[in-house]
């Protein structure tokens, strides 16, 4: 699922983009590699998904962590695998737009969003099978570079081409769909789902604080503008 975009040539010539590693994209993969490789000792491992793993009646019993700390575990290599190069293919470049702290707390917001929309659902069905891997933060990111790149173009399955907006409404849509359509294959779809619309609903919050910082901004630096030309107008009347 590498992306490329068009070249500055006139005729459109399509190049290669790799993704960038920026600083706390390497340091979320090496907390998870640090924490996966432990795990594959079976006392680590039953230890790390009694406590951390996200149990929808051991949160109700006040384990309240859980909602965060599943997304730094992984049921194995191929599931942690595919989530680092899901992340690194499609986070690096929000985190050079955002910075590494507004980069790292859209990754955690989206994560616990994520481990929310489990656990409510998992209380309703009355389901005890822990969940675990960091999709939920993942799906956000998606979702957040479905917005913000939307004219970028991906390949799906590494063979078909589309806009990155396209790209991310296509997971979105699976994830609505397999969500209610099956229960038993293993997959947390509605952790998906989650972290997709906490990361929606936060980008829309952020955009509505910042248009609101920029006009109280703007307001302040117009008063400045005529305070500063009542005090030339001002003076102008005692100039002789």
């Amino acid at each position: 699922m590498s992306y490329y975009r068009q070249g500055p040539t006139r005729g459109g010539s399509v190049t290669i983009g790799v993704p960038p590693v920026t600083p706390m994209l390497r340091m979320i993969i090496i907390v998870n590699a640090a924490i996966f490789l432990p795990m594959q000792l079976t006392p680590v491992r039953e230890f790390l998904l009694q406590y951390f793993a996200l149990t929808p009646g051991q949160v109700l019993s006040g384990y309240i962590w859980q909602v965060a700390t599943y997304m730094l575990l992984h049921a194995g290599l191929g599931h942690i695998f595919f989530n680092m190069l899901i992340l690194w293919m499609f986070s690096g470049e929000l985190e050079r737009l955002w910075g590494s702290r507004a980069y790292l707390r859209y990754y955690v917001v989206c994560g616990v969003g994520g481990g929310v929309a489990i656990f409510i659902q998992g209380a309703i069905r009355g389901s005890e099978v822990p969940t675990l891997g960091a999709s939920g933060a993942l799906y956000g990111m998606i979702m957040a570079y479905g917005l913000l790149f939307s004219e970028r173009r991906v390949l799906f399955m590494m063979m078909f081409p589309m806009k990155a907006k396209t790209f991310a409404m296509i997971f979105f849509f699976f994830a609505l769909y397999y969500n209610f359509a099956s229960e038993s294959d293993g997959i947390s779809h509605i952790g998906h789902l989650g972290g997709a619309l906490t990361g929606l609903i936060y980008l829309k919050r952020a955009w509505r604080v910042d248009r609101l910082v920029k006009n109280i901004r703007w307001r302040i630096q117009r008063r400045r503008f005529k305070v500063m030309m009542g005090k030339n107008d001002d003076t102008d009347r005692w100039v002789n």
